[in-house]
Parts: structure tokens; sequence; C-alpha cells
């Protein structure tokens, strides 16, 4: 079966008009309406991912993306050509190469994936740092059954993170920023995952923002997590992620085998209990490093590199509020107790755009 046999005519058309709202999205606040809407298209070739055509002011996009890769990454896709169809369009200009000089500054200035080949920068790890290594090592440490040598060996973990980051010049300069789309899409944003999302944001020096999705074999939209950092704090932030879902789950099953609850009426109540108990906890290790003179200030290069790939960003919600039941305590006593272990995967092969 192809492709092209897997959307129904009603799919399709709906999958069409999500693309136009989000190159109208993206024309909005990246190009102040500058751009006219153009002829959006679905391509059956394998050899690129996308396509913009000036003569027929046409943006094709590989039907094999759209439908086999997440919606961030079509997103990625979408802006990449918008930035060809400006340069073209907006700017006049065409007589530079296609990724000449003005095509990499307006990808530059608006925070896009400029690069040429492969899929866009936010598909995948990139090669683990020195410094990532140290912290792998130190989260190794953190896996022991002792359970005095294991909250040490996070606590370093996280005073070394810190003050690898109180430079935020220096580290800039030598990882530059990129971005990462982390977790599952989903239509509903719960408190605990906009708790996990807070964690990552104030302990783990990345900026985080919750980005459209949309499943075209479903017509449904949703929303997942970006992330915004140098390669190293991305990857960092990712396995932080991963582990607090994971471990949120594995607690939650332990709560329900411990007190012989058979449903999962409690559940978000619990799990925002264990994120908010993590959350504290990390608090107190904060505050001790403070203490000792070590204080991150932030880094205002890094919310200018959110601001380019986002100038209108829009509140998300709270996720709600939840009374301190007894259930959200004991989540949140349970929070108290976990350590960050090893666990971090050292990849590569991350890949780029197809022009």
């Amino acid at each position: 079966m192809s492709a092209s046999d897997v959307l129904s005519a009603t799919l399709q058309a709906a999958l069409l008009r999500e693309l136009g709202r989000t190159w109208d999205e993206v024309n909005q606040n990246h190009f102040r309406r500058k751009l006219r809407r153009p002829i959006l298209a679905l391509s059956d070739t394998e050899g690129r991912l996308g396509q913009w055509n000036g003569e027929r002011r046409t943006i094709e996009l590989s039907r094999g993306l759209v439908l086999g890769q997440p919606w961030a990454v079509v997103r990625e896709v979408l802006k990449h050509e918008m930035a060809h169809q400006f340069v073209h369009e907006a700017l006049g200009i065409s007589d530079q190469t296609a990724h000449g000089p003005a095509f990499e500054r307006v990808c530059r200035d608006q925070g896009f994936d400029g690069a040429a080949r492969g899929l866009p920068a936010g598909t995948g790890l990139a090669s683990p740092s020195p410094i990532l290594r140290r912290i792998v090592r130190l989260l190794a440490l953190a896996g022991s059954s002792n359970v005095h040598e294991a909250e040490t060996a996070m606590s370093t973990a996280q005073k070394l993170m810190l003050k690898h980051n109180i430079d935020a010049g220096s580290a800039a300069a030598q990882d530059g920023y990129t971005f990462r789309h982390i977790g599952t899409p989903a239509g509903r944003i719960d408190a605990h995952q906009h708790a996990l999302a807070g964690i990552l944001c104030d302990h783990f020096f990345v900026e985080v923002i919750w980005v459209p999705s949309y499943a075209p074999l479903l017509g449904r939209r949703g929303r997942l997590i970006e992330l915004c950092g140098t390669p190293s704090n991305l990857d960092i932030a990712s396995y932080v992620h991963d582990f607090l879902v994971q471990a949120g789950e594995r607690l939650w099953c332990e709560h329900k085998r411990d007190h012989g609850i058979s449903g999962n009426r409690e559940r978000r109540r619990f799990l925002f209990g264990v994120m908010l108990g993590f959350r504290d906890k990390l608090r107190v290790g904060a505050a001790e490093s403070q203490r000792e003179g070590l204080i991150y200030v932030g880094d205002p290069a890094l919310s200018a590199y959110l601001r380019r790939r986002y100038p209108r960003q829009t509140g998300g919600g709270g996720g709600g509020q939840f009374h301190a039941t007894e259930t959200f305590e004991q989540g949140r006593r349970a929070g108290k107790t976990l350590v960050l272990h090893h666990g971090i995967h050292e990849t590569t092969n991350r890949g780029r755009l197809l022009g």
C-alpha cells in the first residue's frame, strides 16, 4: 500500500487545512504577514522532504515525511521552505544559490534549521560532550543501592551541571543552541506534565515551550514539549524528562499494589505530587549550592534564541490544581525519594534538512 492510500479524502483535506493553518501561523509570527499563501501540496517523491517552487508558487512536502515523522518535524520542514519563499518573494533575491547567504541569514534570524540535508535538528541526540560523559559517570554512581552514596552522587552531578552553566557565554560559544522535541503529543496537558516542564526549565538549564502537534491519520490536534538549549543540556533534560515519566508511573503502580487500588481515578493527583516532591528535593539542592556561592543568573542569549524561534509566545495554562489530599501527599513523599541515576543513551548521527 502506498503512502497516498493511507489517508482518506477527508483526512487528506483536513491535513492540508492544518498545513495551511501552520503556514498562516508562521507567516504571522515570523514574517509579519509579508508572504502570500502559496499552493500547499503533498508529493510522493522520495528524494527530498520539501520544496519551494517559485514559478508555480508551490510548497510541496513529502507524503512520507508527513505520515512518517512527528508533526514537530513537519513544522520545521515547512518553516525551512517558507524561508526559501521569503528570500524569493519578500526579499526579491534570485541571484544566490538556494542555501546562500540570504537564506542562511533568514534562518538564523528566525531560529529555523537552515541545513540542506536530512531531518531537522530537533529529532535526535547529538554526540555526547565531555561534560555529559562526566555527568553520566556520576549518575551511574547514583544508581547505587547505598542510599547515602546515591544521594551524594546525584548532588555532585547537580553541582557539576550548575558550574558548567554559570558561565553561559562560554557554554554557548562551545556548543551553540539548538532545539529538541520530547515526549508524546497529547490533547490534554495535565498538572503533573506542566510541573515536569517547570522542573526542566528551572533546574536543567533549558527553555521549555509547548508547541502544536497534529496526527494526520487521526485528524487530531495536540501539543508536546520543545526544549531549547545547548546540546549537552538538551541531552540531560531529555533524559530527566523520560526518567521522571517512567519513575512516576512505576511509583503509581507500587502505590496501587500497596494500597489495594484497582482503578486509576487518583493517578493524575498522585503523579502531580510525585513531580512536586522531586521539585522540592531539587530546590533543597539548589539552596545548598547558593550557600556555597554557586548562583546561576540565567542565560539571556538562550532566552533570545527562544524568542527568535517563537516571537509570539502564548501562555499554556497551568494544567489545573489539586487539593492536598492524602493521595497527593503520598505522591509528594514518594517524589522526594527519587534519585536520578544513569540512563542517558550516547547516540549519534542526527540528520539534517534536505533543500
